[in-house]
């Protein structure tokens, strides 16, 4: 079974950055589509980007375009999100989370595999 694990987040100062990592194991992320989400207090759960099984990104959230970007590393297994000049509206909790091969629809309930998420604080 796939288990998803986040790491990298933390507390950094507006304008910074930060990358966030998530890491597969129990299968192999090379067909699956890996997408990052994230959840402020009180706010619901958004997309922010994805990343198919074959390479091609996908923007959820237009607020992040040209700040953060998201790549992948099938011998590490590994989904990255580089996310720079951070804006405190960026805090949140970010999830990362798979399911077969596309990105679109944006549809959460369709992502069968969930990390249990890494706090990211933005704040100076």
């Amino acid at each position: 079974q796939l288990r998803l694990v986040e790491s990298g987040g933390g507390l950094v100062q507006p304008g910074g950055s930060l990358r966030l990592s998530c890491t597969a194991s129990g299968a192999t992320l090379d067909y699956n589509a890996v997408g990052w989400f994230r959840q402020a207090p009180g706010k619901e759960r958004e997309g922010v980007l994805c990343i198919s099984g074959t390479g091609s990104s996908t923007i959820y959230l237009d607020s992040v375009e040209g700040r953060f970007t998201i790549s992948k590393d099938n011998d590490k297994n590994t989904v990255y999100l580089q996310m720079n000049e951070l804006e405190p509206e960026d805090s949140a909790v970010y999830y990362c989370a798979s399911r077969p091969y596309r990105c679109d629809p944006l549809r959460l309930d369709t992502f069968g595999f969930w990390g249990q998420g890494t706090q990211v604080t933005v704040s100076s």
